[in-house]
């Protein structure tokens, strides 16, 4: 039902909350079924993830403009988040406080998406659970291979 790239992002973003794999995992697929189209939902979805990840890394100029983008495009995707089993509308509000958190340069804090697909969100805790990774639990601001991965890949 879901693509398996959609699902690993998921568990990253909730699991591993390794932000730049989730970035890895979800290019591949949106060149896959998608590719060139700037404007597609798996762009917007890698944006999220990338934002993340620079906030988590106090780099906020960063995170605030990618989030702005985010907030830009949402609209536009709202069908598509619906039927990858998101709750857009609830997406939206956590991408507006999320900013709003950038803006006033608060400590980096994880939060979940709302995944409203019951079957979904099993599939993604399954894979947590693969991993040996907590579905839902905060990242490891101590972990630096996590934190400032781009820096520490070969």
């Amino acid at each position: 039902m879901y693509a398996k790239a959609y699902i690993g992002y998921l568990a990253h973003f909730h699991g591993t909350r390794d932000y730049f794999e989730c970035h890895e995992v979800l290019e591949e697929h949106w060149k896959a079924v998608d590719p060139k189209n700037r404007s597609s939902v798996w762009v917007l979805l890698i944006q999220i993830a990338v934002s993340m990840y620079h906030a988590r890394r106090g780099n906020l100029k960063g995170a605030r403009t990618l989030m702005g983008r985010c907030l830009r495009n949402i609209p536009d995707h709202t069908a598509e988040l619906e039927k990858l089993g998101l709750d857009a509308k609830h997406l939206e509000k956590q991408l507006n406080t999320a900013n709003r958190h950038f803006l006033h340069k608060r400590p980096y804090r994880s939060w979940n998406m709302p995944i409203k697909d019951l079957y979904l969100r099993k599939e993604v805790q399954i894979l947590c659970q693969h991993w040996n990774v907590s579905y839902g639990s905060p990242s490891d601001l101590s972990n630096d291979d996590l934190v400032h991965k781009h820096k520490r890949r070969a």
